[in-house]
């Protein structure tokens, strides 16, 4: 899947990105509007992740939606 899909329907992946990352808040998934930059920055606010890891968690989660 690539990410214009999951970004021109994030209403439907915000569920699964919030089960995946549940220190993400409603507020947050609201601000990120399925883009990968702002999803990613959240990521690394929330879990004190590096820039790199948090991108490898992001494309392996991509990799898992159907």
């Amino acid at each position: 899947m690539d990410w214009n899909r999951v970004e021109g329907n994030w209403k439907q992946f915000k569920g699964s990105a919030k089960e995946k990352w549940g220190k993400l808040t409603d507020d947050d998934l609201q601000l990120i509007e399925g883009r990968r930059e702002q999803l990613e920055g959240r990521l690394q606010e929330r879990y004190g992740k590096a820039k790199d890891q948090v991108r490898q968690d992001v494309d392996d989660w991509l990799k898992s939606l159907h």
